[in-house]
Protein backbone atom coordinates (compact mmCIF):
# COMPACT_ATOMS: atom_id res chain seq x y z
CA UNK A 1 0.00 0.00 0.00
CA UNK A 2 1.37 3.75 -0.67
CA UNK A 3 1.25 5.91 1.99
CA UNK A 4 0.89 9.47 0.63
CA UNK A 5 3.01 12.63 1.28
CA UNK A 6 1.47 15.51 1.78
CA UNK A 7 2.37 19.00 0.10
CA UNK A 8 1.59 21.98 1.04
CA UNK A 9 -1.84 22.48 0.13
CA UNK A 10 -4.49 21.23 2.51
CA UNK A 11 -5.83 18.34 0.72
CA UNK A 12 -5.78 14.60 1.19
CA UNK A 13 -6.09 11.22 -0.78
CA UNK A 14 -9.00 9.40 -0.45
CA UNK A 15 -9.61 7.82 3.00
CA UNK A 16 -10.43 4.65 1.53
CA UNK A 17 -6.22 4.45 0.20
CA UNK A 18 -5.39 3.83 3.67
CA UNK A 19 -3.26 0.88 4.63
CA UNK A 20 -4.40 -2.10 6.42
CA UNK A 21 -3.29 -0.24 9.96
CA UNK A 22 -4.98 2.86 9.21
CA UNK A 23 -2.49 4.90 7.89
CA UNK A 24 -3.36 7.08 4.87
CA UNK A 25 -0.45 10.07 4.65
CA UNK A 26 2.54 11.67 6.67
CA UNK A 27 3.41 15.31 6.37
CA UNK A 28 1.34 18.54 6.19
CA UNK A 29 1.05 20.71 9.41
CA UNK A 30 -2.02 20.82 11.88
CA UNK A 31 -3.66 24.66 10.23
CA UNK A 32 -7.27 24.86 11.03
CA UNK A 33 -7.73 24.62 7.17
CA UNK A 34 -5.95 21.49 7.13
CA UNK A 35 -7.71 19.68 10.56
CA UNK A 36 -11.06 20.30 8.44
CA UNK A 37 -10.12 19.10 5.73
CA UNK A 38 -9.07 16.08 7.49
CA UNK A 39 -12.12 15.53 9.37
CA UNK A 40 -14.66 15.85 6.76
CA UNK A 41 -12.81 13.14 4.69
CA UNK A 42 -12.83 11.04 8.06
CA UNK A 43 -8.89 11.16 8.97
CA UNK A 44 -7.49 12.57 11.63
CA UNK A 45 -3.51 12.85 13.39
CA UNK A 46 -2.07 10.54 15.75
CA UNK A 47 1.24 10.77 16.22
CA UNK A 48 4.14 11.39 19.19
CA UNK A 49 6.78 13.17 17.44
CA UNK A 50 7.08 14.93 13.56
CA UNK A 51 6.34 13.71 11.06
CA UNK A 52 2.74 14.26 11.59
CA UNK A 53 0.92 10.77 10.85
CA UNK A 54 -2.51 10.87 9.38
CA UNK A 55 -4.94 8.12 9.84
CA UNK A 56 -8.02 6.71 8.86
CA UNK A 57 -9.02 3.51 10.24
CA UNK A 58 -11.04 0.22 8.98
CA UNK A 59 -12.81 -0.66 11.27
CA UNK A 60 -14.24 2.56 12.84
CA UNK A 61 -15.39 2.81 15.77
CA UNK A 62 -18.80 4.90 16.41
CA UNK A 63 -21.37 5.52 19.31
CA UNK A 64 -25.01 4.95 18.20
CA UNK A 65 -26.50 7.82 19.73
CA UNK A 66 -29.96 6.69 19.91
CA UNK A 67 -28.40 2.78 21.16
CA UNK A 68 -26.47 4.24 23.96
CA UNK A 69 -26.27 1.87 26.69
CA UNK A 70 -26.30 3.08 30.23
CA UNK A 71 -26.33 0.93 33.46
CA UNK A 72 -28.24 0.79 36.34
CA UNK A 73 -25.31 1.84 38.37
CA UNK A 74 -24.07 4.46 35.91
CA UNK A 75 -27.77 5.80 35.54
CA UNK A 76 -27.88 6.31 39.87
CA UNK A 77 -24.19 8.27 39.48
CA UNK A 78 -25.36 10.54 36.70
CA UNK A 79 -28.97 11.17 39.23
CA UNK A 80 -27.26 11.54 41.89
CA UNK A 81 -25.65 14.25 41.82
CA UNK A 82 -21.91 13.56 42.53
CA UNK A 83 -20.61 14.84 39.39
CA UNK A 84 -21.30 18.23 37.99
CA UNK A 85 -21.27 18.04 34.47
CA UNK A 86 -20.75 21.08 32.09
CA UNK A 87 -19.83 21.73 28.57
CA UNK A 88 -17.52 23.92 26.91
CA UNK A 89 -16.79 25.55 30.03
CA UNK A 90 -13.01 24.44 30.64
CA UNK A 91 -11.59 22.92 26.91
CA UNK A 92 -8.28 23.93 27.66
CA UNK A 93 -8.45 22.32 31.02
CA UNK A 94 -9.61 19.23 29.29
CA UNK A 95 -7.30 18.60 26.98
CA UNK A 96 -4.28 19.24 28.70
CA UNK A 97 -5.48 16.46 31.19
CA UNK A 98 -6.26 14.29 28.52
CA UNK A 99 -2.13 14.85 27.39
CA UNK A 100 -1.27 13.78 30.81
CA UNK A 101 -3.13 11.16 31.41
CA UNK A 102 -1.54 7.55 32.48
CA UNK A 103 -2.90 5.32 29.60
CA UNK A 104 -1.96 1.33 29.93
CA UNK A 105 0.67 0.82 27.65
CA UNK A 106 1.26 3.64 26.24
CA UNK A 107 4.24 5.53 27.21
CA UNK A 108 3.54 8.74 26.55
CA UNK A 109 0.81 10.82 24.68
CA UNK A 110 0.34 11.66 21.08
CA UNK A 111 -1.23 15.25 22.24
CA UNK A 112 1.72 17.48 21.41
CA UNK A 113 2.24 21.07 22.25
CA UNK A 114 1.25 21.74 18.78
CA UNK A 115 -1.58 19.43 18.79
CA UNK A 116 -2.80 21.56 22.00
CA UNK A 117 -2.66 24.42 20.25
CA UNK A 118 -4.45 23.85 17.13
CA UNK A 119 -7.17 22.26 19.17
CA UNK A 120 -7.52 25.68 21.13
CA UNK A 121 -7.70 27.33 18.25
CA UNK A 122 -10.66 25.41 16.68
CA UNK A 123 -12.30 25.68 19.89
CA UNK A 124 -11.89 29.26 19.57
CA UNK A 125 -13.64 29.34 16.54
CA UNK A 126 -16.32 26.91 17.38
CA UNK A 127 -14.89 23.63 15.70
CA UNK A 128 -14.21 21.66 18.99
CA UNK A 129 -16.02 21.37 22.33
CA UNK A 130 -15.22 19.39 25.52
CA UNK A 131 -17.68 18.08 28.51
CA UNK A 132 -16.75 17.96 31.95
CA UNK A 133 -17.48 16.67 34.86
CA UNK A 134 -16.50 18.30 38.26
CA UNK A 135 -16.84 17.11 42.01
CA UNK A 136 -15.77 20.03 44.82
CA UNK A 137 -15.31 22.90 41.98
CA UNK A 138 -12.58 20.23 40.83
CA UNK A 139 -12.57 18.93 37.31
CA UNK A 140 -12.35 15.21 37.52
CA UNK A 141 -13.28 13.58 33.91
CA UNK A 142 -13.81 14.80 30.44
CA UNK A 143 -14.02 14.36 26.88
CA UNK A 144 -12.93 16.92 23.60
CA UNK A 145 -13.68 16.74 20.45
CA UNK A 146 -13.96 18.03 16.95
CA UNK A 147 -17.42 18.94 15.54
CA UNK A 148 -18.80 19.16 11.47
CA UNK A 149 -21.78 19.49 10.36
CA UNK A 150 -23.91 16.87 12.54
CA UNK A 151 -20.77 14.64 13.23
CA UNK A 152 -18.81 14.47 16.42
CA UNK A 153 -15.63 13.22 16.34
CA UNK A 154 -14.27 12.46 19.89
CA UNK A 155 -10.19 13.15 20.61
CA UNK A 156 -9.61 12.07 23.89
CA UNK A 157 -10.86 11.63 27.49
CA UNK A 158 -9.76 11.40 31.08
CA UNK A 159 -10.61 10.71 34.11
CA UNK A 160 -9.25 11.52 38.45
CA UNK A 161 -12.60 9.53 39.47
CA UNK A 162 -14.48 6.18 38.23
CA UNK A 163 -16.89 7.14 35.90
CA UNK A 164 -16.51 10.90 35.65
CA UNK A 165 -15.51 10.69 32.01
CA UNK A 166 -18.35 8.64 31.52
CA UNK A 167 -20.55 10.76 32.88
CA UNK A 168 -19.17 13.46 30.55
CA UNK A 169 -19.10 11.21 27.78
CA UNK A 170 -22.64 10.98 28.48
CA UNK A 171 -24.29 14.02 29.01
CA UNK A 172 -22.50 14.81 25.74
CA UNK A 173 -23.95 12.39 24.02
CA UNK A 174 -27.51 12.83 25.08
CA UNK A 175 -27.16 16.37 24.31
CA UNK A 176 -26.03 15.60 20.56
CA UNK A 177 -28.72 13.22 20.27
CA UNK A 178 -31.54 16.33 21.25
CA UNK A 179 -29.19 18.44 19.03
CA UNK A 180 -30.13 15.83 15.87
CA UNK A 181 -26.66 15.08 15.26
CA UNK A 182 -26.45 11.39 12.84
CA UNK A 183 -22.68 10.49 14.15
CA UNK A 184 -20.25 9.88 17.48
CA UNK A 185 -16.72 8.95 16.14
CA UNK A 186 -14.72 7.61 18.40
CA UNK A 187 -12.05 6.64 16.09
CA UNK A 188 -10.85 3.59 17.02
CA UNK A 189 -13.05 0.31 18.72
CA UNK A 190 -12.51 -0.04 22.43
CA UNK A 191 -13.04 -2.02 24.88
CA UNK A 192 -13.38 0.99 27.18
CA UNK A 193 -16.59 1.92 25.17
CA UNK A 194 -17.90 -1.41 24.55
CA UNK A 195 -20.02 -1.00 27.78
CA UNK A 196 -21.82 2.12 26.80
CA UNK A 197 -23.01 0.44 23.29
CA UNK A 198 -19.93 1.66 20.98
CA UNK A 199 -19.81 -0.51 17.72
CA UNK A 200 -17.40 -1.43 14.72
CA UNK A 201 -18.10 0.13 12.00
CA UNK A 202 -16.85 -0.92 8.23
CA UNK A 203 -15.13 2.26 6.92
CA UNK A 204 -17.05 2.46 4.20
CA UNK A 205 -20.47 2.75 5.87
CA UNK A 206 -18.88 5.04 8.16
CA UNK A 207 -17.83 7.61 5.10
CA UNK A 208 -21.70 7.09 4.29
CA UNK A 209 -22.75 8.02 7.63
CA UNK A 210 -20.32 11.38 7.67
CA UNK A 211 -21.01 12.40 3.86
CA UNK A 212 -24.85 12.50 5.27
CA UNK A 213 -23.87 14.14 8.68
CA UNK A 214 -21.96 16.86 7.07
CA UNK A 215 -24.80 17.93 4.75
CA UNK A 216 -26.33 19.81 7.65
CA UNK A 217 -24.62 23.08 9.34
CA UNK A 218 -22.01 23.03 11.70
CA UNK A 219 -23.30 24.34 15.30
CA UNK A 220 -20.52 26.69 15.78
CA UNK A 221 -20.52 28.42 18.38
CA UNK A 222 -19.82 27.96 22.25
CA UNK A 223 -22.07 25.24 23.38
CA UNK A 224 -23.90 25.35 26.63
CA UNK A 225 -25.12 22.10 28.67
CA UNK A 226 -28.70 21.60 29.17
CA UNK A 227 -29.91 20.75 32.89
CA UNK A 228 -33.31 20.08 31.48
CA UNK A 229 -32.51 18.40 28.32
CA UNK A 230 -30.18 16.40 30.70
CA UNK A 231 -32.93 15.52 33.09
CA UNK A 232 -35.28 14.55 30.19
CA UNK A 233 -32.77 12.54 28.64
CA UNK A 234 -31.99 10.74 32.32
CA UNK A 235 -35.95 9.68 32.79
CA UNK A 236 -36.00 8.53 29.45
CA UNK A 237 -33.33 6.39 30.05
CA UNK A 238 -34.33 5.05 33.28
CA UNK A 239 -37.53 3.63 31.72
Amino acid sequence: MTVWELGPEPVFPPAGAADPDGLLAVGGDLSRARLLEAYAGGIFPWYDRPPILWFSPDPRGVLPLDGLRVSRRLHRTLGSGRFELRIDTAFSQVIRACATAHRPGNAGTWITPEMIEAYEDLHTEGFAHSAEAFRDGRLVGGIYGVSLGRAFFGESMFFHERDASKCALIALAWHLRSWQFELFDTQLPSAHLESLGCEAWPRARFLKQLAHALRKPTLRCRWRFEPDLFREAWESARR
